[in-house]
């Protein structure tokens, strides 16, 4: 599976804020305005929901007990916190 597709996804899912620089130029080629924006992309339900059926090794939920979900629910936020971390250090690695 894609490392980068399943984090995009997970990104998307959970949502995420961006910070965009714009900088104007006059004709002189001198800076007139250097500005620094977050937008925050909320969370988006249908990604988490593609998310998950891409992670889920095709159980049938419906069918687990209240312990087996606990479990199961702890394992994927396990996971996604290693995708999470490893996600972090690509970032960190790519601004080098």
């Amino acid at each position: 599976m894609d490392t980068k597709l399943v984090n995009s996804l997970y990104k998307k899912a959970v949502g995420y804020t961006v910070t965009e620089k714009t900088t104007e130029y006059s004709p002189e080629g001198e800076v007139i305005k250097r500005k620094v924006t977050s937008k925050h992309y909320p969370p988006d339900i249908e990604a988490l929901k593609a998310y998950l059926e891409l992670i889920s090794s095709g159980e049938d939920y419906e069918k687990l007990s209240d312990e087996e979900l606990e479990s199961e629910k702890e394992r994927l936020l396990k996971e996604l916190e290693g995708m999470k971390s490893g996600s972090d250090q690509t970032e960190r690695e790519s601004e080098v």
